[in-house]
């Protein structure tokens, strides 16, 4: 199957049990499961607006465990944007992303391009915190990214993040609103006038 040029590719890493799942699953969902499976991949599609046409996001769930370093090597060369999901119950999950964020600048070059959030989960479980935000703050800006905690179980800030990920994006409008409603014929038209490119 081909690839489409107009796929907008988010990639979702992060250490096992962290609520990768439970986030994207969320956001395109509107469900929360509260057991546990893990991951091996998922991806998930959600038709978005994409330069004022219509482009599918593309929104990729890794597995927790660095068993499959290349998958997760193929993940961040095919990527778009990144969120680095922890949990903010586990200072050791936080750690786990250090070398993940590495290897995405390593693959890509100049990172200050490239839309990435660093992502505080279960901040529904504050009694039980290991990680204070304003710690994570301040990583995300050693890192040159955006920040925010998310509760998946409450649905806070769920549907923000991602659209908070889109206004990142420089090269091109992305947003997770669609604008109006157009006749079939217009839509044809726009829809083979404005492909988005990847370079």
């Amino acid at each position: 199957m081909p690839e489409q040029s107009n796929d907008y590719r988010v990639v979702v890493f992060g250490a096992g049990g962290v609520g990768k799942s439970s986030l994207v699953l969320r956001f395109v969902k509107g469900t929360f499961r509260e057991s546990y499976i893990p991951t091996i991949e998922d991806t998930y599609r959600q038709v978005i607006s994409c330069d004022k046409s219509i482009c599918t996001l593309q929104i990729t769930d890794t597995t927790g465990s660095h068993q499959f370093p290349a998958m997760q090597r193929l993940s961040i060369s095919k990527g778009h944007a990144f969120i680095l999901v922890y949990s903010i119950t586990s200072r050791q999950s936080l750690e786990e992303l250090k070398p993940i964020y590495e290897q995405i600048c390593q693959i890509k070059g100049d990172i200050e391009s490239i839309p990435i959030m660093l992502v505080g989960n279960k901040n529904d479980e504050n009694q039980s915190r290991e990680v204070d935000s304003s710690e994570a703050e301040a990583m995300a800006k050693k890192w040159k990214c955006a920040f925010m905690e998310t509760s998946a179980k409450l649905n806070h800030n769920v549907k923000e993040l991602f659209q908070e990920l889109l206004n990142l994006e420089k090269r091109r409008t992305v947003s997770l609103q669609i604008d109006g409603k157009k006749s079939k014929q217009q839509k044809r038209k726009e829809k083979l006038k404005g492909k988005c490119v990847v370079m």
